[in-house]
């Protein structure tokens, strides 16, 4: 009889030692997510530039944040600008908190009347591709930040 016993023991110490096994091992990452940027901004330059806006980013899986996003910088740059029914590209991202954060800028600008703008801003692996259209004028180069923040 004490080998049943020993028998439904073991069997239980077992299961109970699998399924803490299971528990514990790491969750395979889902891979990259697809993210995007819609926002709209305006600002203006004298030297400084800055320019403030809002936007929404979402992924593929669902999610999505509302934004506050900010630019700053300096450099030789002069103007006034707005953009419309801006959009972002991110790459590199594994969660959509990975999006906020302050990026690296540079850019040499000019325009005037209805213009379009195309820029990518870094921060670290995470790469943003950034397109719009508005209307100012502006002239100038600039290196700066692109900050998003949570809303």
């Amino acid at each position: 009889m004490k080998k049943p016993r020993f028998r439904s023991r073991l069997a239980a110490f077992a299961v109970a030692a699998l399924v803490l096994a299971a528990a514990s091992a790491p969750v395979a990452a889902a891979g990259p997510l697809e993210c995007r940027l819609n926002f709209s901004m305006s600002g203006w330059s004298a030297f400084y530039k800055t320019a403030d806006g809002t936007g929404t980013v979402t992924c593929n899986n669902g999610q999505s944040l509302p934004v506050r996003i900010s630019a700053r910088g300096g450099g030789i740059t002069f103007g006034k600008t707005r953009i419309d029914n801006g959009t972002g590209n991110f790459s590199g991202v594994n969660n959509i908190r990975d999006v906020i954060g302050g990026y690296a800028t540079a850019e040499a600008h000019a325009g005037a009347g209805k213009s379009a703008k195309a820029q990518v801003v870094t921060k670290g692996s995470i790469s943003l591709a950034l397109a719009g259209t508005g209307e100012g004028w502006d002239l100038g180069v600039a290196f700066g930040s692109f900050v998003i923040s949570e809303r």
